[in-house]
């Protein structure tokens, strides 16, 4: 049997100040996340950013929470079974398939027990990180060895970090993003906005940027997009120190006073929605750009359960 195990971020329970808290502190007190020393990095934590951003975190997951839960989790649980679908017409009978969260929801622990119980003897991890980062895809390798760490029985065990540029990926953000103009009014400028990381971890040697660039080139290669009609850009910048550039927000507003009145964003890196994506840009982005003087925003949902998503994670599993 072959267990193929998807990892996620994560989520809180309940878009509530505690759960928010409690989701905060385990996301922000893994090293991978936040490289700081932990006594100087702590009392900032407990003091300052768990009490002022639990509380505005939790109003911003109320403005997208869904009737079955959290986005993050309902559209992950959806696509667990779109794949499970997918590789059951490939190979009937033989994989299993779980989802797991790095920092709230199904652990991982959890999700290789229960493939375990399935009968699972080979296992293949697949991050849902598109884009390698030491921060995301570096973390979930590291919670995988971490709860494989003491046990006899080890699987075979194979680890996919990233697919960033492999072509059934750039032909299912190709899909989504023609559906969505033949369904709006039309193409507008592309704006591929990635989550961002701070320089320091490029100058690491943190593979993140130029997999973004390769990604977003080769979609708008495949859009057959000019130069002129599309932009890349990162979001979600936390903290003091210097991010990729250009900032997503800063983007919008230029783009609006310099005449843009149609934009279309779409953010690759995010193989689901979730808060970044629904309440970061499809909200707060289109408040922000109608009000820089821009008349049309359109956010093109990431691939979550789409039949070409579910397709291509089967291709570069089964290869």
């Amino acid at each position: 049997m072959l267990g193929i195990l998807l990892t996620n971020i994560g989520t809180p329970a309940a878009p509530r100040a505690r759960e928010v808290r409690r989701f905060l502190r385990r996301f922000l007190s893994d090293q991978r996340v936040v490289e700081l020393p932990r006594l100087a990095w702590y009392p900032i934590l407990y003091g300052l950013v768990l009490p002022l951003r639990g509380p505005k975190s939790a109003r911003a997951y109320q403005r997208i929470w869904k009737s079955e839960g959290s986005p993050h989790a309902v559209y992950t649980e959806r696509l667990r079974l779109a794949l499970a679908r997918e590789l059951e017409s490939r190979q009937p009978g033989q994989t299993c398939v779980e989802a797991a969260f790095l920092y709230g929801g199904q652990r991982v622990s959890e999700a290789l027990e229960r493939l375990r119980a399935a009968g699972a003897t080979r296992i293949i991890a697949l991050p849902l990180f598109p884009q390698t980062s030491g921060t995301t895809t570096g973390a979930a390798y590291d919670e995988i060895a971490r709860c494989l760490r003491g046990r006899r029985d080890l699987p075979e065990l194979r680890l996919i970090p990233g697919y960033a540029t492999h072509p059934d990926y750039i032909g299912a953000l190709v899909a989504s993003i023609q559906e969505h103009w033949q369904q709006q009014a039309g193409k507008a400028h592309l704006l591929i906005s990635f989550h961002g990381i701070p320089i320091r971890c490029i100058t690491k040697g943190d593979p993140y940027e130029t997999q973004c660039r390769d990604t977003a080139a080769r979609l708008a290669s495949a859009l057959q997009l000019g130069a002129d009609e599309w932009t890349l850009s990162y979001q979600s910048r936390f903290g003091a120190e210097r991010w990729l550039e250009p900032a997503t927000y800063t983007t919008l507003a230029q783009l609006a006073s310099k005449g843009t009145r149609a934009v279309t964003v779409c953010c690759p890196g995010f193989s689901v929605d979730c808060l970044e994506t629904l309440e970061e840009i499809a909200i707060g982005g289109r408040e922000l750009f109608l009000h820089a003087g821009g008349e049309r925003f359109d956010y093109v949902p990431a691939l979550n359960d789409r039949a070409e998503h579910a397709r291509a994670l089967t291709e570069l599993l089964l290869a």
